[in-house]
């Protein structure tokens, strides 16, 4: 698929707005991490990823597991405005009776292939995914966002090593690399570093990006995904936790904690700006 800087940019600009404006309608949720991640989700959906939203369970499209399960305004929004549901059902984040809960149901919300939240486990759905692919002899790939902080739980490791083993070459990952967690830096709390070598060391294919470069971003979700070696591929993505935000960038606080109303206007203007000003 074609590359196209400005599209992409704007299409970040109006998912970030669309991510805080539910965050603060709902008055809870996960801002920071959210807005961290949603450049690689924006290239991954517009640019890389091969899904069809009027038939969400079509069994040749691509798959898609977000570990990191507490950032789902962010795949929500894009969702939402690809058409696997009406962008309405934004409004409802998190309120009882809605199909947008705090974490992915994949049993409510067309597009979602797997219900996460339960951080480590992502990774695990990811590879058996990807060797179902192979053993079915399907030309699907399987894409997943890890957090860095969520790196911490062994059982990543585990799946990292099965990916390996089984030559997952299908198997596409990237770890949101923001450096914080809701209880701190990940470097004080359990540091994972060093990160690529980590997953060199288990077999993997790595390449370290800026995670809001959307040329970089795009280059490296090509790489993985074109990567037949019989390795699967990490792309570890430095970020800014609350990204675009500038009262929530590098503010832990912001993990997992909703702006305020009157901060909530405060962002959407800063956002709506920034969208104005994408050239």
């Amino acid at each position: 698929m074609k590359y196209e800087e400005k599209s992409l940019k704007r299409k970040a600009a109006e998912l970030r707005i669309e991510i805080v404006d539910m965050i603060t309608r709902a008055g809870s949720g996960h801002p920071g991490g959210s807005l961290s991640a949603i450049d690689l989700l924006t290239v991954l959906y517009y640019s890389i990823i091969k899904v069809d939203p009027q038939k969400p369970d079509w069994n040749e499209r691509d798959r898609f597991v977000l570990s990191k399960g507490h950032a789902a305004p962010a795949i929500y929004a894009i969702l939402a405005d690809l058409g696997f549901f009406p962008k309405e059902k934004l409004t409802g984040l998190r309120q009882f009776g809605s199909i947008l809960q705090g974490h992915p149901d994949m049993r409510k919300v067309p597009g979602i292939d797997i219900s996460t939240g339960s951080l480590g486990q992502g990774l695990s759905v990811a590879v058996g995914m990807a060797l179902a692919g192979k053993i079915d002899k399907k030309k699907y790939k399987v894409f997943a966002l890890l957090g860095d902080g969520e790196i911490q739980e062994g059982q990543i490791w585990e799946a990292s090593m099965a990916a390996a083993h089984y030559n997952l070459d299908n198997l596409c990952m990237a770890v949101d690399h923001n450096g914080l967690q809701i209880d701190g830096k990940i470097e004080d709390v359990m540091n994972p570093s060093p990160i690529e070598d980590k997953f060199i060391s288990f077999g993997w294919k790595v390449k370290s990006i800026d995670g809001h470069s959307l040329k970089e971003i795009y280059d490296a979700w090509n790489w993985a995904r074109s990567t037949e070696n019989g390795k699967p591929s990490a792309i570890i993505a430095k970020t800014v936790k609350g990204k675009g935000v500038s009262f929530m960038e590098n503010v832990v606080g912001f993990h997992g904690k909703a702006p305020t109303k009157e901060q909530g206007r405060e962002a959407l203007d800063s956002l709506k700006k920034a969208l104005n000003g994408v050239k």
